[in-house]
């Protein structure tokens, strides 16, 4: 297996000055709006654009984005992001998963999750997709959905959740490297009641029958290294905070993660940087480097389950 170069990255809340209808101010999106307006000098529009330039210094093979991307679910912020990601790289090297901004509200599928098809490349069977890249497959969940004020919870459902441990044993019986993404913590007590995957133990059970080699959210706004029980082993869960926020008491600061895979005489492993938002040099910085040992063993099939039909790459 060749050397692939990952970028993970999350939460990048677009900047994005908000013009509510009088109808649109009677909804979540209002809330919103008053959170925006006390952090949006955090989220900077600096450190995006130093964000695209690190990314591609470091040669990144392929990025894999956990949601969050807007701020209010507006449609002008769909056709903002698209713009953005188009500019940020080929669709063909970017995976995408929304997260809870993303979903504030319905908003009609021509205005909103249409808008980012380059990058989710959905096809008649819905989530989760499959993006194979080299002997690696990204899993994308949704786990992003309209919920009460005040609430930031996630659910998969129980038809995603079913296709999901279908596609897992599929490509584990193929030895694919399994990347589970979405935007909500998969491990348990990762973050608070008011903010969790409300379905989270039943995906923790697909992934201890069907195993996955890495899972990768967002969502909370610390970094994280949890492990969920495997078939055989644990697997990892990594968490990246906020890519674009600036330092505050409530966010550890814009960071990203290269991630390397590498295959050394049969043992995968994945090489975890940190490339960590510098107030002083006002540009992203080395911070910490340390490996992982991917579970071993790919999944059984009984014969039961069917192919995974949802893919591309």
């Amino acid at each position: 297996m060749a050397v692939l170069t990952l970028a993970h990255v999350s939460d990048l809340h677009l900047p994005f000055e908000p013009q509510l209808s009088l109808r649109q101010h009677f909804s979540k999106r209002q809330l919103s709006v008053w959170s925006w307006r006390r952090r949006r000098h955090l989220q900077s529009g600096d450190v995006l654009a130093a964000l695209s330039q690190d990314l591609r210094d470091h040669a990144v093979d392929h990025v894999l984005l956990t949601g969050d991307i807007t701020n209010f679910s507006l449609p002008g912020e769909f056709r903002q992001a698209a713009n953005w990601l188009a500019a940020l790289a080929p669709a063909e090297r970017i995976s995408l998963v929304p997260g809870n901004h993303d979903a504030l509200v319905s908003v009609p599928a021509g205005e909103g999750s249409d808008l980012w098809a380059p990058w989710t490349r959905l096809r008649g069977d819905g989530w989760p997709y499959v993006h194979r890249v080299g002997d690696m497959a990204v899993i994308g969940l949704n786990s992003a959905l309209p919920t009460a004020p005040l609430l930031a919870r996630g659910c998969l459902g129980p038809q995603q959740l079913a296709r999901l441990e279908q596609v897992l044993m599929a490509e584990g019986q193929a030895a694919r490297v399994r990347i589970v993404l979405l935007h909500h913590p998969a491990a348990a007590g990762a973050i608070g009641w008011r903010k969790a995957l409300a379905d989270g133990p039943a995906l923790r059970a697909v992934l201890q029958r069907a195993g996955a080699e890495l899972v990768l959210h967002g969502h909370a706004r610390d970094a994280r290294l949890d492990a969920i029980a495997g078939p055989l082993e644990p697997i990892p869960c990594i968490c990246v905070p906020s890519s674009s926020a600036l330092p505050n008491p409530k966010d550890q600061g814009a960071r990203w993660h290269r991630l390397r895979l590498i295959d050394a005489d049969g043992e995968r492993r994945m090489e975890v940087q940190v490339r960590r938002w510098s107030v002083e040099s006002h540009s992203f910085e080395d911070d910490v480097v340390y490996e992982l040992c991917l579970p071993r063993g790919a999944a059984k099939s009984d014969g039961d389950n069917p192919p995974a039909r949802n893919t591309a790459g």
